[in-house]
């Protein structure tokens, strides 16, 4: 139909990636951008915090968070608006591996400042150990499998919350939770592309909620002021 092709094209087919039209690319580009300055904002109220004293290189661990957002939408930034096939080739692989990153910054606080059971140890280092290994996978078989890289994802989104959820202190597990299903609504938007117009530029949106939600979790239950920590 003419909507069809003005505003959304034909689905991918196998080994092959999906090419947004010229409106759903700009969609995605300005998901991206205007998400940028927000990640950064957020990085830099944690940032004055983190370099106190030597005991404070736990709160580090927060900034991880932080520092994985901003490059989640810098890379899916350049990835949008990067013209010359080569390179947005490139672009594409890193906007596919941030992802695994991402999810490994959003447990790694919790993993180093909470009391977990006795999983905690090994997962707070697993947790990258599966981000590394969904790298190889992404420069290996780019495209290839794709169900196979969905199911990565969840994966790791789920296998570590096993660990997460032992914690003796639960505050916080609810906007845990809740950032996690908002996740998982986002991927059939992910999974959506040539079926649903704008539909990787929602599924923008839906990682900007989760990650809002995640942050909130991190600043409200994880937080210690200076004078706090000084006491502890």
């Amino acid at each position: 139909s003419r909507f069809r092709k003005r505003y959304m094209n034909r689905r991918a087919t196998a080994n092959c990636r999906y090419q947004p039209t010229c409106y759903e690319h700009a969609a995605n580009c300005y998901t991206h951008a205007l998400l940028i300055v927000p990640a950064f904002v957020g990085m830099a109220l944690l940032l004055p915090y983190s370099s106190i004293e030597l005991l404070n290189k736990m709160i580090k661990k927060k900034l991880i968070k932080s520092l994985n957002i901003c490059t989640v939408y810098i890379s899916f930034f350049c990835f949008s608006i990067v013209l010359f096939r080569g390179v947005e080739q490139c672009f594409h692989m890193c906007d596919r591996v941030v992802i695994y990153f991402f999810i490994a910054a959003s447990y790694t606080p919790w993993l180093n400042l909470r009391e977990l059971g006795p999983m905690a140890a090994h997962m707070r280092w697993f947790v990258w150990f599966m981000a590394a290994a969904g790298t190889v996978y992404v420069f290996k078989y780019h495209e290839k499998y794709k169900l196979v890289e969905l199911a990565f994802y969840l994966t790791m989104g789920f296998f570590p919350a096993s660990v997460v959820t032992s914690m003796n202190n639960t505050d916080g597990l609810q906007e845990l939770a809740c950032g996690g299903l908002i996740y998982c609504l986002g991927v059939f938007f992910f999974k959506s592309d040539g079926v649903i117009p704008f539909a990787h530029a929602i599924w923008h949106v839906f990682v900007a909620l989760a990650a809002a939600v995640h942050y909130y979790a991190i600043w409200k239950y994880l937080y210690k002021t200076p004078s706090s920590l000084l006491a502890s």
